[in-house]
C-alpha cells in the first residue's frame, strides 16, 4: 500500500505549526503508486496494462512514476481493467482530483506559502470541508474583488501590485473543487461578516450575490449563526477525508501563517465546537434570505456611492 494510505497521525501528537514536510510526496507520485499496486496485485506486466490505455510500456511506467500528468480517461480505463472497487476508485478519484489541484497551483509558487500550499493539496482530497468564519467570507467562496480587498488590506506593505494580481488569481483557481463532486462543502457564518464591509459596497454587493449562487449549489451548505449562539472566537475549517485516511485534520490560519490540529482529542473538540455552531445557526432558509438582505442593503448603499 502506498504511503498515503497508510499515513496516520499520531493521537497524542500536539498542534504544531504548517511547515514543509520532508519527502512529502506530490499527488502524481501517489497516484502512480496506487495504480503500480494494483497492477502488481493482479499480476499485470506493464505491457499488458498499457494496452487498457492503447498505449506503450514507457507511457504507463511515466504514468506510475508521476512523471506524466495523469489523463482522467487512462486513470478510468485502468481502473475499469483493473475491476476496482468501489472504495478503491473513490481514493484513486481523489488522488487524481488532487493531482489536478497540484498542476495549477504550482504556477503560483512565488506568491503561494507553504501553509497555504498544503491546505490547497488536502482540500483536493477531502470528501468533506467544514468552515465557521467570524471575520470574512470563506477563501473558498470569495469574489476576486472580493480577495483583493483582503489582500490589499492584509499585505499592501509587502506586495507590488503584480504580486497581488498573482495572489488573487490563486485564490480564484482554488475553488477549482467547487465544479467536482467532491469535497462537500458547510460553511458557517457568523451574520456579521455579511455586515462587515471589505472594499467598498460595490464590492459587498458583488459579493453577497455571488454568495447565495454559492448557497445554491447542491455541494454547499450556507448557514448563518444565530446572534445569540455560541460562536468559536476565531476561524477553523475541519478536513474529513474518505474513510478518515489520512486522518481528519483541523486548519486554523493568522496573520503570520497557519496551524493544524491532528491530536484526536483537539479533533474531538472542534467537531464539537462546530457542532453547536450547526445548531446555533439559521435553517437554510432563513440563512438565504439573511444573505439576500444583506445583498439588497449593499446593493443600495452602492447605488449610493456612484
Amino acid at each position: 500500500m502506498s504511503v498515503a494510505r497508510h499515513r496516520q497521525s499520531d493521537p497524542d501528537s500536539p498542534v504544531v505549526s504548517l511547515t514543509p514536510v520532508e519527502g512529502e510526496r506530490p499527488a502524481a507520485q501517489l497516484l502512480g503508486d496506487e495504480l503500480r499496486r494494483h497492477r502488481e496485485s493482479r499480476g499485470y506486466t506493464l505491457a499488458a496494462a498499457a494496452q487498457a490505455i492503447r498505449g506503450s510500456t514507457s507511457k504507463l511506467s511515466r504514468l506510475e512514476r508521476g512523471e506524466s500528468p495523469a489523463k482522467e480517461r487512462d486513470v478510468y480505463d485502468l481502473a475499469a481493467f483493473y475491476k476496482l472497487p468501489r472504495n478503491e476508485m473513490a481514493f484513486i478519484e481523489q488522488l487524481l482530483a488532487q493531482a489536478a489541484n497540484a498542476e495549477w497551483y504550482e504556477r503560483f509558487a512565488d506568491v503561494t506559502p507553504h501553509f497555504l500550499k498544503r491546505l490547497i493539496r488536502m482540500e483536493g482530497r477531502a470528501e468533506e470541508i467544514t468552515i465557521f468564519e467570524n471575520q470574512v467570507i470563506p477563501g473558498l467562496l470569495q469574489t476576486p474583488r472580493y480577495a483583493e480587498a483582503l489582500v490589499r488590506m492584509m499585505q499592501a506593505n509587502v506586495l507590488s501590485d503584480a504580486e497581488v494580481t498573482r495572489t488573487v488569481a490563486l485564490r480564484t483557481q482554488r475553488q477549482i473543487i467547487l465544479d467536482q463532486d467532491l469535497p462537500r462543502i458547510t460553511a458557517l457564518l457568523d451574520e456579521t461578516v455579511l455586515e462587515r464591509k471589505r472594499g467598498d459596497a460595490n464590492v459587498m454587493h458583488e459579493q453577497m450575490e455571488h454568495l447565495l449562487g454559492a448557497a445554491e449549489m447542491p455541494k454547499v451548505n450556507v448557514r448563518i449563526l444565530k446572534k445569540d449562539a455560541i460562536a468559536p472566537p476565531t476561524a477553523i475549517t475541519y478536513l474529513q477525508f474518505p474513510d478518515h485516511v489520512p486522518s481528519d485534520l483541523v486548519y486554523l490560519e493568522n496573520i503570520e501563517g497557519a496551524t493544524y490540529a491532528t491530536k484526536q482529542r483537539s479533533l474531538d473538540n472542534y467537531r464539537k465546537v462546530l457542532s453547536e455552531a450547526r445548531y446555533g445557526s439559521h435553517g437554510l432558509k432563513e440563512s438565504i434570505a439573511l444573505i439576500k438582505k444583506a445583498a439588497k442593503s449593499w446593493g443600495r448603499k452602492a447605488a449610493r456611492e456612484r
